[in-house]
């Protein structure tokens, strides 16, 4: 229900979606091949840790948003300094985030 909330912000602000990526293969397949302008990534992507696909989009300089329950607990060092959403988020922050990517 998130995703969908979130896809419909995406459309409503006239992105083109192209996920959501629902494991990690996916994942790293769309941050490796995908054109984008910026990415929101659930930490947890099918019990897998989603920093490879993070890792990807750093070297591509593609802007990313983590979305945790987790909070910062659940980042990498590395990471801290990406906007991350606390689950459920405010899908207001998220278009806030998403309109400083154009």
């Amino acid at each position: 229900m998130i995703a969908s909330s979130l896809e419909d912000a995406l459309i409503d602000l006239g992105c083109v979606v192209i996920g959501p990526a629902l494991n990690m293969s996916d994942a790293i397949r769309l941050a490796r091949e995908a054109e984008m302008d910026g990415a929101s990534l659930d930490v947890n992507i099918a019990g897998e840790k989603v920093y490879a696909v993070a890792d990807i989009l750093m070297e591509r300089g593609i802007p990313f948003v983590f979305m945790t329950g987790y909070g910062n607990a659940g980042l990498r060092e590395s990471d801290l300094s990406r906007p991350v959403l606390q689950k459920p988020c405010s899908l207001a922050r998220f278009v806030e985030i998403v309109m400083g990517w154009r």
